[in-house]
């Protein structure tokens, strides 16, 4: 019964462009439809629908895990169509699951709306590059299509550690290998130290997630390798205190120091529903100049804000002026852009005095108009 109704689940999936599945019991699956959840007409899941679905998709392995510590995380792929990645757990005694879609093709970073200068950082010979931002912010999205970038234009070799593996990257100028934590590698960590005796140009990090991982892609970044990695911080600023913090006290000088020659850039982003259907990113950008450098060193980070604001020559955003922009494109409503910003009060200001100086450009044309029929 289950494995004809995961197909089914997975190819509507896939059909309507939904995000994720929520499976759980007491209700029907549940898709995300660009950023809503909107519950199946179909039967409600009991106990045992759900626990069946699992068993049709997860590995031995990771029904070994759910059993031990009451959750798991894979990747699989549906056929040709798309790649999931699936995390399951236990809740109220019983199985429930959410499969986040994760779309074959990759896009090039300028149809993400991924800001130019990044596309020149991740071709330097070194350094740390951050792409940060809340869950389901499309941060892998990104990611994957940097590294396909460098993977059509150059000969590098590019690791990728990754739990689970998201996208899957093949062979085309580079070489690529891509290693699983809990699969291929026991940690972050470990993956990184091996990753340097493996002649690596490019290391792509999953996620930051303990102090011995930033670490290790902190050297790894000053020892002359491209280090990509991922945070679940909301802004440059945040992000690179965030780093600093995760030290105890008396390594954080040393750790601002080396975080001023090895960070390159910070891309920190958010989705927001499109008007018409779909989503929108939103990007803040830093790129790390010599004055930027000394502002992490003597720390300074607090000065970090208008520092970006000064810094669109060098392709520096801040994520307000983003959103700004993404609405009076007509990108995305109001409402949507002041739930993503940083200082709501101070963008919801400017709109106000945008949408002003709009309806008095209207007036004056109209009165212009009349001046011209009673000539």
């Amino acid at each position: 019964m289950a494995a004809p109704l995961i197909d089914k689940l997975l190819e509507a999936c896939v059909k309507q462009g939904a995000s994720d599945i929520h499976i759980t019991t007491g209700q029907p699956p549940v898709f995300r439809l660009h950023g809503r959840l909107r519950k199946l007409e179909t039967k409600v899941l009991e106990s045992e629908d759900t626990v069946a679905l699992m068993k049709s998709i997860a590995p031995e392995r990771c029904q070994r895990e759910l059993q031990e510590s009451g959750s798991a995380d894979f990747g699989f792929a549906y056929g040709e169509a798309a790649r999931f990645r699936v995390s399951i757990f236990k809740q109220r005694g019983d199985i429930a699951m959410v499969l986040r879609q994760i779309p074959n093709e990759m896009l090039p970073p300028e149809v993400l709306g991924v800001p130019d200068i990044f596309t020149k950082l991740v071709m330097r010979p070194r350094g740390l590059i951050l792409v940060t931002g809340p869950t389901g912010s499309g941060k892998s999205t990104t990611l994957a299509s940097l590294v396909n970038f460098i993977n059509e234009r150059v000969d590098h070799h590019i690791i990728t550690i990754e739990d689970p593996i998201e996208f899957y990257h093949y062979h085309k100028k580079s070489t690529i290998n891509q290693r699983e934590v809990g699969v291929d590698v026991p940690s972050f960590a470990e993956a990184i130290r091996r990753a340097l005796r493996q002649d690596p140009d490019v290391i792509l990090v999953g996620e930051l997630r303990d102090l011995e991982t930033i670490e290790a892609a902190i050297s790894a970044a000053e020892t002359g390798h491209i280090v990509f990695g991922t945070l679940h911080t909301n802004s440059a600023q945040g992000t690179v205190n965030r780093i600093i913090d995760a030290f105890p006290g008396n390594l954080q000088d040393q750790i601002r120091t080396q975080l001023s020659t090895s960070l390159i850039g910070v891309l920190a982003q958010t989705l927001l529903p499109r008007i018409g259907g779909g989503r929108v990113a939103a990007f803040e950008s830093l790129v790390v100049t010599p004055g930027i450098g000394n502002l992490i060193r003597e720390n300074k980070t607090f000065r970090i804000n208008s520092a970006i604001q000064t810094g669109a020559k060098f392709g520096m955003q801040l994520m307000d002026d983003c959103l700004f922009d993404i609405w009076s494109e007509e990108k995305a409503e109001m409402e949507a852009v002041l739930g993503k910003a940083q200082d709501p009060d101070s963008l919801a200001k400017r709109i106000a005095t945008a949408r002003r100086q709009m309806e008095a450009d209207i007036d004056e044309l109209e009165d212009g108009d009349l001046e011209e029929d009673f000539d």
